[in-house]
């Protein structure tokens, strides 16, 4: 599998950590993650937006897990936020949680399924 970063000159520089396109070639598996949620296996909910945001994204190291996969397969992910004011903060641990990993992404800001969850992750991984 080949994954080529692409940022098209005519269009913005990305500003931190992320591609605009991502051409994937020679893969033989996609994996579609959904709504990756801040609860912990026994079903509670942190209180604090970076708990939950660390939360949130090893729910999604746990799905690449259970399908032979790692966060390198990762090439897209949407997160949906409650408030702008986590902005910056869910930025700071997507960097942290993907290292050099530059994957597309989307950031949306918007009301969220249950009113105890401050974000929502959901991604696309090949392999």
């Amino acid at each position: 599998m080949q994954i080529r970063r692409i940022n098209a000159d005519a269009a913005p520089v990305p500003t931190t950590g992320y591609s605009q396109a991502l051409e994937v070639t020679g893969h033989t598996r996609m994996l579609f993650i959904s709504g990756q949620t801040p609860v912990e296996a026994d079903g509670t909910v942190p209180a604090d937006f970076e708990t939950q945001c660390r939360l949130a994204w090893r729910n999604v190291e746990a799905q690449l897990a259970a399908a032979g996969m790692t966060l390198d397969n990762l090439v897209m992910h949407r997160t949906y936020l409650t408030d702008r004011r986590y902005t910056h903060l869910n930025r700071s641990t997507r960097i942290e949680f993907l290292g050099g990993r530059e994957t597309a992404l989307t950031v949306v800001i918007a009301g969220i399924f249950d009113d105890s969850w401050l974000l929502e992750i959901e991604a696309v991984a090949v392999a």
